[in-house]
């Protein structure tokens, strides 16, 4: 099968690779970038562990073919943090006990930074709204939507 090129931004830096006509968002985070923050969960859209931001939107990537999205700006769980200054919903969640397993924590992250940039004030039933796409079977949410809400609430601050 003829590799196409694809032309992404990703966390900043830009990348040209050429990729079979099926090959998953997911995939060439994960396999050709080597970002494995990305996590692959149920293949199938349903788990949210591999979302990412594609021009600002949340998008999960297992349901992406790479070249739909040619051209495009990615976000991944490590182009939260700033060297090793952590985004303040990162330092939110580590604080609010957020995570367990942390398998699903940098889907969560993306779904909740994308619902933080579109609703900067959002209540806690659009937090739970805003993260639905995304399944944790460790922490039962509460956490999850504390540290979120805690964000929204200016306690984590950029630069603080």
């Amino acid at each position: 099968m003829e590799k196409l090129p694809l032309r992404i931004t990703v966390n900043g830096q830009p990348y040209e690779l050429y990729v079979k006509p099926k090959t998953l968002l997911v995939e060439v985070i994960r396999d050709h970038l080597g970002l494995t923050g990305t996590k692959r969960g149920c293949n199938s859209g349903a788990c949210g562990a591999c979302t990412v931001l594609v021009n600002g939107v949340s998008v999960k990537s297992c349901s992406v073919l790479a070249l739909q999205v040619d051209g495009a700006e990615i976000l991944t769980v490590e182009g939260l943090a700033q060297g090793e200054k952590l985004h303040p919903l990162q330092r939110a969640f580590l604080d609010e006990g957020a995570y367990q397993c942390g398998f699903c924590t940098p889907g969560m992250l993306m779904s909740a930074k994308a619902l933080l940039d579109e609703n900067p004030k959002p209540t806690k039933e659009e937090i739970r709204e805003g993260i639905h796409g995304n399944l944790c079977r460790c922490t039962g949410y509460n956490s999850i939507v504390r540290a979120i809400a805690a964000v929204a609430e200016g306690k984590y601050e950029e630069g603080k």
